[in-house]
């Protein structure tokens, strides 16, 4: 898991709405126009365009500043701008703010059915995953932003899982980057699994992000607050407004408010245990704080959750697609319902030695997702279809 954790993590949202003004969407594409501009403009030692579009993503998130000579060249040659109005810091007050560490969980599934299951096994070295809730294979894979692991099922179900170490001053910022970056994450999804199978439709693949909060900015008294607001961070954003950095200054106003006042919503389930941790789940995602680390859910415990109900999510999806088109669902028969049945009582029946901590968390993880609905309705599905 990579180490380096930037001072502060505020999106150069200047820098993102010039590369899409230049009609560049993707950073791969800006990437490959610095590049071929370095070169014809005589940079010496322009970077490769791998090393360009990683540190795209690292400038435009905030990750770090652009501070090398190079880069600094290449986005004034390519955006025809002067270096204040591109890296000038508009925000002075930010470095006195106080700062809370997250280590941001980005899960991306997509079904490619059992038949790509299959040209995935061959095309990647995979390896059984340790302490799944069903059984699955894993591979590392290359990742632009951070550390990436792709998880297979074998009814047909993947799971990119996206690991980023952040640090932030404000909970706007997270929701800023999340609504920079997750546009980004699900098309790198689909052009990786477009390698090994066929293509893969984009409005199927969503971004769900858990956070785990390492080192709270917040008294006491408002850390549930920041949590639940962190848990839905779009509440903080105009839905169809341009995000920039007016946006994001209007956003940080609503922040101070809600924080003041308080906030909650019907939509937020809790699995905090008083002394031991805070939890919420929602709909947009997960957060967690453990404030007493050697009693609360582990990191690997809440991740091993959200793979198991979103590889299932993306699975049901499928078959939820194919009825409202009309279509009886075609899954393989070791995957239909009598394969579901087992999953809904793996997902939904305590284990043995599960504490109440692990089930308040496996209870509000599968409220929040509207798993269960979907479950159902794929096991009803499907056994009437095996009867013919």
């Amino acid at each position: 898991m990579s180490t380096e954790v930037p001072r502060q993590l505020k999106p150069n949202l200047v820098l993102v709405n010039r590369r899409k003004a230049a009609g560049w969407d993707s950073r791969k594409r800006a990437a490959r126009e610095l590049h071929r501009l370095g070169l014809t403009g005589g940079l010496r030692e322009t970077p490769t365009v791998e090393a360009i579009e990683k540190a795209m993503y690292r400038h435009e998130t905030g990750r770090v500043a652009v501070t090398d000579p190079i880069y600094r060249q290449l986005y004034c040659l390519a955006y025809g701008a002067k270096p204040h109005d591109l890296f000038g810091e508009l925000d002075s007050g930010a470095a006195n703010r106080p700062h809370f560490s997250v280590r941001s969980h980005k899960f991306v599934p997509a079904y490619i059915g059992a038949e790509g299951a299959a040209l995935l096994r061959d095309g990647l070295s995979l390896d059984p995953a340790e302490g799944q809730w069903h059984a699955c294979s894993v591979a590392p894979v290359d990742h632009p932003e951070g550390d990436c692991s792709l998880y297979l099922w074998p009814c047909g179900s993947v799971v990119f899982h996206l690991v980023e170490d952040l640090q932030l001053s404000t909970i706007a910022s997270l929701a800023a980057w999340r609504k920079v970056s997750y546009g980004d994450n699900i098309k790198w999804a689909a052009d990786y699994l477009s390698r090994y199978v066929r293509a893969v439709d984009q409005s199927a693949l969503y971004v769900l992000g858990t956070h785990w909060l390492a080192e709270s900015a917040w008294p006491p008294e408002l850390l549930d607050v920041a949590l639940r607001i962190m848990s839905t961070p779009s509440v903080l954003l105009h839905r169809n407004r341009p995000m920039d950095d007016e946006h994001l200054a209007h956003a940080e106003l609503i922040e101070q408010s809600l924080l003041a006042e308080g906030y909650d919503h019907a939509g937020i389930e809790s699995f905090g245990l008083r002394g031991i941790s805070s939890g919420f789940a929602s709909w947009s995602g997960v957060v967690y704080h453990p404030t007493a680390p050697d009693r609360a859910i582990t990191e690997t415990e809440l991740v091993a959750c959200e793979l198991a109900v979103q590889s299932m999510w993306a699975f049901t999806d499928a078959i939820t697609r194919q009825i409202e088109h009309g279509r009886d669902p075609e899954v393989p028969p070791e995957h239909g319902w009598r394969y579901l049945r087992g999953v809904r009582s793996r997902l939904t029946t305590s284990r043995p030695r599960e504490t109440g901590q692990h089930q308040a968390m496996r209870r509000a993880i599968l409220r929040t997702s509207d798993l269960m609905p979907a479950l159902e309705q794929a096991i009803e599905t499907l056994r009437d279809a095996d009867r013919g």
